[in-house]
């Protein structure tokens, strides 16, 4: 019994260990504004917390469209992205 509880006492301890990543962070792919890191120029005018678009296609012809939010340091986050298939034959 004292080793389940000391087996279940060092689960606890090492999961607790792990830093949590967001699971609803967005990666940057080819094609994003801040794929190769931030931008250089800054949105001075830009209102902190409005949001910009960026539309472009996917490597596999997809159309897809990313939603930035300007942060408090005036950086770019990625908040969403949407693909969107386009047909050719309609």
């Amino acid at each position: 019994m004292k080793t389940i509880v000391v087996a279940a006492f060092a689960a606890l301890f090492l999961t607790s260990c792990v830093a949590p990543t967001p699971y609803n962070s967005l990666e940057p792919i080819p094609g994003s504004i801040t794929y190769n890191g931030q931008p250089r120029t800054k949105l001075k005018k830009a209102p902190i917390g409005s949001t910009l678009h960026n539309n472009f296609y996917g490597p596999f012809g997809e159309r897809i469209e990313e939603t930035y939010m300007i942060m408090p340091d005036r950086s770019l986050k990625l908040v969403a992205r949407r693909r969107s298939r386009i047909d050719l034959y309609d």
